[in-house]
């Protein structure tokens, strides 16, 4: 095959359909809409997050933002999606642990760290800042996936008999994951004190969780 040939056939596989072009166009133009959400999600919390706002860091009209979401709740569904992608990387960065216990506990830490480095965030997922969007399907399938190693290192200890009871791996995270996120929805609302005061009932009560998951264990902090 000559040169010009392999240069035609090259340039052949480089064409896109109009169709093929304007689903990229779409697809590009979302991500700036979402990454212009965020923006204003982290920098001024969720009640910033209005179509007319995204529009005006967007500089482009209301009409563009409605026709790729539908409504504000279709944005909010990307960030939550987004958001749980975010708790999955910060779980994906927990320091392993060979013993389930202080990996549960490491696990509680993250889930904090992710509520103050993320808390915009957090409470557009958990906090119900957004009044009129409730997780769909999709959205919750997304929150499942951010919690599987969760869900993998509960199943393991119950496998090995470590975690015993009455209890199923999915009722044992909901539980876990319940009872921290209950102080950090506490803190949030002004309940705890200062973030010192809360984050000290927070281990306390990650130790007391991972403490009746483990009664045997004698190594935890």
């Amino acid at each position: 095959m000559s040169d010009q040939d392999a240069s035609s056939n090259t340039n052949t596989r480089k064409l896109k359909t109009y169709q093929e072009a304007r689903m990229q166009n779409t697809e590009n133009l979302r991500k700036l809409v979402v990454d212009a959400a965020a923006t204003l999600l982290q920098e001024e919390g969720p009640e910033a997050v209005t179509v007319r706002k995204v529009s005006q860091k967007m500089n482009c009209s209301t009409k563009i933002i409605y026709s790729l979401f539908v409504n504000k709740e279709g944005l909010a569904q990307q960030l939550y999606l987004d958001g749980c992608q975010l708790l999955a990387n910060e779980f994906e960065r927990t320091p392993k642990a060979a013993d389930p216990a202080q990996h549960l506990l490491n696990f509680g830490e993250s889930f904090w760290q992710f509520g103050q480095d993320y808390s915009s965030y957090y409470k557009l997922m958990f906090g119900g800042a957004f009044a009129d969007f409730k997780p769909d399907e999709e959205s919750l399938r997304g929150t499942v996936t951010a919690m599987s190693q969760l869900s993998t290192v509960i199943s393991n200890a119950q496998e090995q008999g470590l975690i015993t009871g009455q209890y199923d791996t999915e009722s044992v995270i909901r539980i876990f994951w319940a009872s921290l996120h209950g102080v950090i929805h506490l803190y949030i609302g002004g309940h705890l004190g200062d973030v010192q005061a809360a984050y000290t009932i927070y281990k306390h009560t990650l130790s007391l969780i991972v403490g009746s998951l483990f009664p045997d264990h004698s190594g935890l902090r």
